[in-house]
């Protein structure tokens, strides 16, 4: 066996599809409604209209996204608003599918795309076109939790060194896409619940990520 072949990059560059490059030839998710959930004792999480999109805890939105061959998940991240996590989930389905992926927006057409199909090159590029998306609100109440950081390490005297092993601490969850988000959901997920796709039904408790 050749060498070159047996040592190939499992997700190559060359492998992205043709992305839509008009808007007339977009398949937006709006115009192709949802079925309503089956079953009437499961409270229904996703999102009425964006695709790839889930409530969790009532004020964050999770986001994932199927590759189309194996039917694998990739995590794409938990983001504050709806719209962050629909425009994440636009940018992996576009890198996965091409001119057939269902869109939430139409203007997700001129997003950057990633360097490969990776998993985590598509989460990355993902979490980075979401971020170009943040409210003003959201982003400077990110910008205060870095200063009150900065200004809790000047004074360390007067805070427990252990305190954040209690987990009182906690609130980070784009800003920390670099160490936590950034990993995939733990394999148990799929095979505990089932479930071939974050459109399902039935509500499952999301995989929490922890350093």
């Amino acid at each position: 066996m050749d060498s070159q072949t047996s040592n190939s990059d499992p997700y190559p560059q060359t492998n992205l599809p043709d992305s839509p490059h008009s808007d007339e030839e977009v398949i937006l998710a709006s115009s192709r409604p949802k079925k309503r959930a089956g079953r009437t004792k499961v409270k229904e999480t996703r999102h009425p209209v964006y695709r790839g999109v889930r409530q969790r805890n009532s004020d964050r939105w999770v986001c994932e996204v199927r590759e189309p061959t194996n039917q694998k998940r990739i995590w794409l991240g938990t983001y504050p608003t709806a719209e962050m996590a629909a425009r994440a989930y636009d940018v992996a389905t576009m890198a996965l599918r091409g001119q057939t992926a269902c869109l939430n927006f139409a203007d997700s057409v001129g997003l950057p795309l990633p360097q490969s199909i990776d998993p985590k090159d598509i989460r990355k590029a993902a979490m980075e076109a979401a971020e170009a998306f943040r409210p003003t609100a959201a982003a400077g109440g990110e910008e205060r939790r870095i200063d009150e950081a900065a200004e809790g390490s000047s004074t360390q005297n007067v805070m427990p060194p252990d305190y954040d092993m209690f987990g009182w601490n906690e609130g980070v969850d784009i800003g920390e896409a670099a160490d936590g988000v950034l990993m995939s959901p733990p394999p148990s997920y799929e095979e505990r619940f089932g479930c071939d796709d974050v459109e399902s039904d039935a509500e499952v408790e999301l995989w929490s990520y922890s350093k």
